[in-house]
């Protein structure tokens, strides 16, 4: 597993506490459901990072963070 997929799943577990009513600890302080806007942030970004790992290990082109096909006329 990478890191990004670490930090991930780490998101999903601390937002499924919180959804469930927990208060965790979470990266070294106590959250609630006040702060399940900011877990929530958190995970969005961690699932970018994780499809963009993705994308890259797929060798698949890409230019801002949008992947995009290359079509091939040749030899057809």
């Amino acid at each position: 597993m990478t890191p990004a997929a670490t930090m991930l799943q780490l998101y999903l577990d601390a937002e499924k506490a919180v959804l469930a009513g927990k208060t965790i600890t979470f990266q070294g302080r106590s959250m609630g459901m006040e702060d399940l806007a900011e877990i929530r942030k958190g995970r969005q970004e961690w699932e970018q990072r994780v499809g963009q790992e993705l994308r890259n290990t797929a060798g698949r082109p890409s230019i801002g963070g949008m992947s995009f096909s290359v079509a091939s006329f040749g030899d057809r």
